[in-house]
């Protein structure tokens, strides 16, 4: 099979979906592996790297797209990446489609068959292609929300760790999932009094006994929220609803009951956000400021990181791209019920419910694609 690996376009991201390595195990089992020249630079994989892999380096990038059957990204395809599509092209790569209609419509005009990591399952209900970057995110939440704190970044001044003689920071973080705990567990780390909220009792019996009590945990209610609201030096949203977008849990009017210079970091934005007033950033202007709040609300935080989150996705991605490259599309996710989830656009329909129910439109079941 044709495998292309374009470069990343999208502002500030420097990840490849997939590393030297990947080219290896590819090209060792007869595949073709076409890099864009520059695409592993911001990861620090040179292209004479993937040359001693196997892999063939290609300046042109209408070429690159012209010839691949499959084409391996990390984000989701800019409009001009989407105007590259053809019928011909099965696409990998993260999609978040429920929160950007105008990509689902021009998935659907393209005809391509398109694959998101963020859908793929496990048999532990689990979602093994997001999980690596939601660690990451996470554990960056605390970083890039302890920076906004600062007093020259329009925040309040606090130190989470406080001083001696001086209480530390208050840190809620909503949602007890990977990003949550993540960021909970850095917020520990850096001595903040911490608390997360969710609506899963199981979970927070989970997060209790690993923590041993060291994070306070709460079942999320109205009430919960408003108390954080009003009590916390920075809110994380860590809301996940797979393949939906992400509920609105902290209103604007909710924003004058918190404490003048709070932060709120919203790592639901890739979702479409988890408070009122989010609305998406970049690494290059992360924060801006409503009502005296700051928010901090980067759509692709794990592009800062570009060389420890591309190791850790395509650790992840890896067996899943093997199987698309040595079966077909259809077979892989025939043979994987829980591959099959992946499949979000196929033939111009959308083939994910919650991405058709967010626009409207009508769902088509995966599994009749495949067979």
């Amino acid at each position: 099979m044709k495998i292309a690996v374009p470069k990343e376009i999208k502002n500030h991201e420097y990840r490849v979906a997939l590393t030297p390595t990947g080219v290896r195990e590819l090209t060792g089992r007869g595949h073709h592996v076409y890099v864009e020249s520059g695409a592993g630079d911001g990861a620090g994989f040179p292209d004479s790297a993937y040359q001693s892999a196997g892999a063939t380096i290609e300046k042109s990038v209408e070429a690159l797209w012209q010839h691949a059957e499959l084409i391996l990204k990390v984000k989701e395809p800019q409009p001009e990446e989407v105007a590259r599509l053809t019928p011909a092209h099965t696409l990998f790569t993260y999609l978040h489609l429920a929160a950007e209609k105008s990509l689902t419509q021009g998935l659907m005009k393209s005809g391509a068959t398109c694959i998101a990591y963020e859908t793929i399952t496990d048999a532990k209900g689990g979602l093994p292609l997001l999980a690596p970057m939601s660690t990451v995110a996470g554990r960056m939440a605390v970083q890039a929300g302890a920076h906004s704190l600062e007093k020259a970044q329009g925040g309040s001044g606090v130190l989470l760790p406080g001083v001696p003689g001086v209480a530390p920071g208050s840190v809620t973080v909503i949602g007890g999932g990977v990003v949550g705990e993540n960021a909970a567990r850095m917020a520990l780390g850096l001595g903040a009094d911490v608390t997360i909220l969710d609506k899963s009792i199981a979970r927070l019996e989970v997060l209790d006994d690993r923590y041993q009590g060291r994070i306070k945990t709460v079942y999320s209610t109205a009430d919960a929220l408003d108390h954080a609201v009003r009590t916390a030096d920075m809110i994380v949203g860590a809301v996940l609803i797979p393949g939906a977008a992400a509920p609105k849990l902290i209103t604007r009017a909710m924003l004058a009951d918190m404490k003048p210079g709070s932060v709120l970091v919203d790592v639901a934005i890739d979702q479409g956000g988890c408070f009122e007033t989010s609305k998406p950033t970049t690494h290059a202007e992360p924060t801006y400021i409503v009502d005296g709040i700051v928010h901090y609300c980067v759509a692709n935080m794990p592009g800062a990181v570009a060389r420890t989150s591309t190791l850790g996705l395509t650790n992840a991605t890896l067996p899943f791209v093997l199987a698309l490259a040595d079966k077909g599309w259809q077979k892989a996710l025939a043979d994987d019920a829980h591959f099959l989830p992946g499949l979000n656009v196929h033939n111009g329909k959308v083939t994910y419910r919650a991405v058709a129910d967010a626009f409207g439109l009508e769902s088509v079941d995966p599994a009749s694609m495949v067979k």
